[in-house]
């Protein structure tokens, strides 16, 4: 998985030059101001555009939270956030669009009280639906805040037991411990476009209970911050 991960964001980054290359070559590009014209008052970043694609990858600060202490994992771990995404344009009155992708993105937690040390590494596919509204301050320039929600489906992970010296898979139904596949929550934050790059600050907060005891609850939670492009 880690090797599949790599592969993605290098080829993220090999294929930015050619995004750029065709956003030179379409017939929107205007080579005296360096911009894509969509029409008379148009701007580079979304007006006047039905849809749009785009690459993102940046990291993810991420918890689990939980009320029994063997699963809480409320130090917070690093990870990787890698996808694509996608908006379509919901009326032509105002620049709301409806967005959604697939991405890969790695939550989990740490757990180092009560005399435990554990790293829960927690690998899941992603798809979030969120509004997003794009407002354009120049034509290059454009703030985009956005209001959502996502699902996700666990595919990889390890639960690290330090003091033990032991690991076992993250999504075991069968052990104790471990969490369920499922999850669902609530996702907000606000974006930068600036011609066709793109930045944002996105909060995952999760609303499914990911704990396979019934008496036990655990939510994830995450913070990430993504770069990429826009075509």
């Amino acid at each position: 998985m880690k090797k599949i991960i790599t592969t993605i964001v290098l080829a993220t980054f090999v294929l930015m030059p050619s995004f750029g290359q065709t956003y030179t070559r379409s017939k929107y590009y205007n080579r005296n101001t360096g911009r894509l014209d969509y029409g008379h008052g148009a701007r580079g970043s979304y007006m006047n555009r039905d849809t749009y694609f785009g690459f993102r990858v940046g990291p993810a600060f991420t918890t689990v939270n939980s009320d029994n202490p063997f699963l809480d994992g409320g130090s917070v771990k690093t990870g990787l956030n890698v996808g694509v995404a996608a908006g379509i344009a919901l009326t032509d009155r105002a620049p709301l669009f409806l967005e959604s992708g697939i991405y890969y993105v790695e939550k989990g937690g740490k757990n180092k009280r009560l005399g435990y040390d554990f790293t829960y590494n927690l690998g899941y596919i992603e798809v979030p639906f969120v509004l997003k509204y794009a407002y354009n301050i120049d034509r290059n320039l454009s703030i985009q805040p956005f209001f959502g929600g996502y699902f996700a489906g666990g595919v990889a992970g390890k639960i690290k037991d330090f003091d033990n010296r032991e690991a076992y898979s993250s999504f075991d139904d069968d052990m104790d411990g471990a969490f369920k596949r499922f999850d669902a929550g609530l996702r907000m934050g606000v974006g930068v476009g600036f011609d066709l790059f793109y930045a944002d600050l996105t909060y995952d907060l999760g609303l499914s209970n990911i704990g396979n005891d019934a008496f036990d609850d655990a939510h994830n939670s995450a913070v990430m911050l993504t770069f990429g492009v826009n075509f």
